[in-house]
């Protein structure tokens, strides 16, 4: 990876992968995540990517996509740890493969240079008709997340587990907060962040840094930069003597149970490649302890998986169970953490849960956006650490070390998503 530095807060960095046809963009704008400002930056990336000095509106998108033989331009926001990204990405067929030995490349980073650098203002404001749309959307997006039961109530569990951080502050904001937002405050927002922000800007695929680099330089030269640092994420740790419960009420034919575990653990730490098997073993897989007993031998729960949140240190176990087996369900989750913690794991489930993270590692080498989000992820961690060390590092770990960094675990909170009826 070669990466070039535009300004103090922006950089380009270039990822060869020459053995696909397309080349990939991926831009970030680094955000501390704050309850003030979380709804506007969640709204940001819709309005920008809709409009454009280069292309005023959501038709000549399209068509400028279109021209592009097919190009996409996509745009989200991101959370990871306390760090809220607004993110775009664009994909388009590599230059060398264009028809017409067009430079497809520097067309499609062009037009999201614009959408980020060169929005479509009228009298200090958005278009107000795109911005009330989007409006729209973003409460549309909340909802469609409530209603997504199980997503739900693992992002409640680590909101809980998270408590009194600034981690618990949903991604996309608050539907209360819509509201308030105006043309003009989200502009105002817009102005307060662009020049003071962390932005990184990557392709992947086939092209050139040097050449990526003289377009962003274009976009970011007027720019009256304030130089801006990642914002700072640590681990949550936190001893209680009895694990913080949380109980919610909805119209749910299925209870969800959620139990958030602290790591102990940092990214950096020489322990977290252990920790990253345990949780292969413990939950992250048809492999996985939680599965093969909590689902499929004991049928206690419709799904039973775990999740790491490296970044907070956090492990969240997602759990769907008819209500009667909450605690046949929490019993046997605990259970099988134990087993774990006294060493009761076969080289079956070690050697499957090795290979599953290192075939996953070795895929991102055929997926653009995944090997992106491997480095940025990096980045942001602040680990440093290339995807072949990791790989090495993974290869490495030992069943003692996984029992080792399982005995760290406390059970923080367990979140329980139950029907009406029993209200």
């Amino acid at each position: 990876m070669e990466t070039l530095k535009i300004n103090d807060n922006v950089s380009v960095s270039y990822i060869p992968m020459e053995k696909l046809k397309t080349t990939s963009i991926g831009v970030y704008i680094h955000r501390p995540l704050d309850e003030a400002t979380a709804t506007e930056t969640a709204l940001l990336p819709y309005v920008l990517k809709s409009a454009s000095a280069l292309c005023p509106d959501r038709e000549s998108v399209a068509r400028y996509l279109e021209d592009l033989y097919g190009a996409t331009m996509g745009a989200t926001v991101l959370k990871r740890g306390e760090d809220q990204i607004i993110y775009f990405d664009g994909e388009t067929i590599s230059d060398k493969y264009a028809p017409e030995g067009e430079k497809l490349l520097a067309g499609l980073l062009r037009l999201v240079m614009a959408a980020i650098f060169d929005p479509l203002v009228k009298d200090g404001a958005f278009d107000e008709k795109i911005v009330e749309q989007e409006k729209i959307n973003a409460k549309d997006r909340i909802d469609a997340f409530v209603n997504d039961k199980r997503s739900y109530a693992s992002a409640r569990c680590q909101q809980e587990t998270a408590r009194g951080t600034k981690f618990a502050i949903p991604r996309y904001g608050s539907k209360e907060k819509i509201d308030e937002i105006t043309a003009e405050s989200l502009y105002d927002h817009y102005r307060s962040i662009i020049d003071s922000s962390v932005i990184d800007i990557y392709v992947c695929g086939s092209g050139s840094a040097e050449a990526a680099a003289e377009i962003v330089r274009e976009y970011t030269g007027k720019l009256d930069l304030v130089p801006a640092k990642l914002p700072h994420t640590d681990i949550i740790e936190r001893s209680e003597d009895k694990p913080h419960e949380v109980t919610e009420h909805m119209d749910v034919a299925q209870g969800k149970l959620a139990v958030g575990f602290l790591t102990g653990t940092r990214p950096g730490d020489d322990d977290f490649y252990a920790l990253t098997v345990f949780n292969s073993v413990f939950g992250a897989g048809a492999h996985s302890k939680l599965f093969n007993n909590v689902r499929e031998k004991l049928s206690l729960a419709y799904y039973a998986s775990s999740q790491l949140e490296k970044f907070k240190g956090m492990i969240i176990v997602n759990a769907g169970i008819e209500f009667e087996n909450f605690k046949k369900a929490y019993d046997e989750i605990l259970a099988q953490l134990k087993e774990i913690q006294e060493g009761h794991i076969t080289e079956h489930e070690f050697v499957s849960s090795v290979s599953a993270i290192l075939n996953l590692c070795n895929s991102y080498y055929d997926d653009q956006r995944a090997l992106v989000t491997y480095y940025v992820s990096d980045k942001t961690a602040g680990t440093d650490v290339s995807l072949e060390e990791f790989i090495d590092r993974i290869k490495k770990v030992t069943v003692e070390d996984v029992v080792r960094v399982s005995k760290k675990l406390r059970i923080d909170t367990v979140y329980f998503l139950a029907g009406k009826e029993d209200a």
